[in-house]
């Protein structure tokens, strides 16, 4: 038997061994598995509507507004009927671009040296935006309703200072508000409802 007719008799045995071994480890679970899509394809067959991350809550985003100042804001202090011993201070962006008001108003009645507490329970979640010609509010607890205040007396001004030293002096009623050591104020609200449930 020559050389060559032996080597092709050996190739075909080799590739009628490798053939069995296949089907064999086919047999046993052991062969090649399906892995699905790969990573690219993945990505190919993602809907293309689906619905994209949702970004962070503009509320919550101060930077690169300026804050509410008194040259671009006007303020409003009313007296209301409901709360008792409550008024209501409103305050307008007048200026041309947003702004952001944080905190609550420093505002000093009449002669005093301070301005009152604020009630922390009213600190919103984030600051409020003002669009122009938009308002926020804080209410205003004057004095108390059943007469256990101290240190009543009669303010005819006010001052609010904003944070830049800035101030507005919004009207208060002719006659004046009874103020006492009960005076307390509410942050800065979106909404007038808001601040007067304090």
């Amino acid at each position: 038997m020559s050389a060559r007719t032996a080597r092709t008799r050996l190739f075909a045995a080799a590739t009628v061994a490798l053939a069995a071994l296949a089907l064999t480890a086919c047999e046993n679970g052991e062969g090649v598995r399906d892995e699905g899509p790969s990573a690219a394809s993945k990505s190919s067959t993602r809907p293309t509507g689906s619905t994209p991350k949702a970004a962070p809550d503009a509320a919550h985003t101060t930077a690169g507004i300026p804050p509410c100042t008194a040259a671009t804001t006007r303020i409003m202090a009313t007296e209301v009927s409901r709360p008792l011993n409550h008024l209501l201070l409103t305050l307008t962006n007048t200026g041309s671009r947003t702004c952001t008001l944080t905190g609550y108003p420093a505002a000093r009645f009449g002669e005093a040296r301070s301005v009152p507490s604020s009630a922390r329970e009213t600190r919103p979640r984030a600051a409020v935006r003002l669009s122009p010609r938009e308002s926020a509010y804080a209410g205003v607890l004057l004095s108390s309703g059943d007469g256990s205040g101290e240190s009543g007396a009669t303010a005819k001004t006010l001052t609010v200072t904003f944070k830049d030293g800035g101030t507005a002096h919004p009207a208060l009623p002719p006659r004046g508000v009874h103020v006492d050591d009960r005076l307390t104020v509410t942050y800065w609200q979106s909404s007038m409802d808001t601040a007067l449930t304090y």
